[in-house]
């Protein structure tokens, strides 16, 4: 058995994955994120995971902090731009203190206004962190170049001023319109009987109220590709050369994911990594990235190199894509394409978190999670032909946008 589904009377679902190991691993996802603010709530999903931690009804912070910490367990939290996400991993006992934690956390925090400006504090801090990081921040405002004037060219941890502005009031209205019942997902892998993992779904979540509201995400424009470039306080050039892509739903997402790996996916073996590091010298970290959406994606090309080198490693990557568009893929180097691409995701799935959140948000997505077998399938089925077509789209140079850090004079 891979996995169960089954659905409490609130709407909220359960997923198991059942894996005979001494840990566990449990997440609750939320199909709410950056996305769902209000043009005056920037920064509000990331706030209001990070208060999470802070206060409940009958836990203050250090009883939160220490509930799963005491029993050697890891507690952690993200925030997308479609999704917030609540993690933990624990030796096999400690079940019932999780799911007991999480319902804690997620359905009765108090949001209380001195933790509120203390968490604050740590935003800003973390904002100014991030933006010391260059290879961090352009791709942050790369995707609000691409996006711009929408809610997913926002940045997730908001602006200074933002964060500043935020209010319980804020908080509390975002909770009642976003923190839909049916579009929560608690996933738990472990070795467990699947009649305890439904006893203890129903004893922690079976009696919360059902919150069936509606979501009413901004629809996209139309898309116009823009060049810029800033001057910042660094010592190299960062560079991000991308588009909007397909999303999530669009037939040929999965041939622009085996694109995207075949160019500057993970490994050594990437086309630009051979090309532009290993060949040409020119740039320590270059890759490339596909993010599908619900309503569209993300492609881009990202590198850092000396300034004098921008140049030359933008006209090799332009040729790189020129190749993908012109020349089709022999049938031994679509076989290795693929070979490489199913290997990475197999062993992806020896990191059982990141499995169960994968099932998780697939579920969100699809409505089913698909075997590792239906994933080979899908890899398998795509051609040459919907490779090159998905190339010539999503590469053409009419298309593509792109963001420059350069180094102030």
């Amino acid at each position: 058995m891979d996995h169960q589904i089954f659905t409490l009377g609130n709407g909220i679902r359960i997923l198991f994955n059942p894996f005979p190991s001494n840990i566990s691993h449990a997440c609750v996802v939320i199909n709410a994120g950056s996305r769902d603010e209000k043009n005056t709530e920037t920064g509000l999903a990331h706030f209001i995971e990070h208060l999470l931690f802070k206060r409940t009804e009958k836990r203050n912070t250090n009883q939160i902090l220490n509930r799963l910490e005491l029993v050697g367990a890891d507690l952690n939290a993200y925030t997308t731009k479609e999704y917030t996400c609540i993690h933990a991993s624990f030796l096999n006992p400690f079940l019932d203190r999780t799911l007991d934690l999480f319902e804690d956390i997620l359905f009765h925090s108090t949001f209380p206004e001195e933790e509120m400006e203390k968490e604050k504090s740590v935003i800003l801090d973390e904002i100014a962190s991030y933006q010391d990081q260059p290879e961090d921040a352009i791709n942050d405002d790369f995707e609000e170049l691409i996006f711009k004037d929408h809610p997913l060219g926002k940045n997730i941890l908001g602006t200074p001023e933002s964060v500043q502005s935020l209010n319980q009031s804020n908080i509390f209205e975002f909770l009642k319109n976003n923190y839909n019942t049916h579009e929560i997902i608690i996933a738990i892998s472990g070795n467990y009987p699947v009649k305890k993992i439904k006893t203890v779904s129903e004893k922690f979540f079976g009696k919360l109220a059902e919150n069936n509201s509606v979501k009413d995400r901004e629809k996209l424009t139309s898309f116009i590709p823009a060049e810029t470039t800033l001057a910042k306080p660094i010592s190299q050039t960062h560079c991000v050369i991308g588009t909007q892509a397909y999303s999530l739903y669009d037939p040929n997402r999965v041939a622009l994911l085996l694109l995207n790996n075949l160019l500057g996916g993970p490994g050594m073996s990437s086309r630009l990594n051979l090309e532009i590091r290993e060949k040409h010298g020119i740039a320590y970290t270059i890759d490339s990235n596909y993010i599908p959406l619900s309503d569209t994606g993300i492609f881009s090309i990202y590198f850092g190199t000396d300034q004098e080198k921008t140049a030359k490693a933008l006209k090799l990557i332009h040729r790189e894509l020129r190749k993908l568009r012109e020349n089709k893929l022999g049938s031994l180097q679509l076989h290795q394409a693929k070979q490489r691409f199913m290997g990475q995701i197999a062993l992806a799935e020896e990191n059982r978190m990141g499995l169960i959140m994968s099932m998780a948000k697939s579920l969100f997505d699809y409505g089913k999670v698909d075997t590792l077998e239906e994933v080979f399938q899908k890899i398998n089925g795509v051609t040459t032909d919907q490779l090159g077509d998905a190339a010539n789209d999503i590469f053409n140079p009419m298309r593509l946008s792109v963001l420059t850090f350069e180094p102030e004079n």
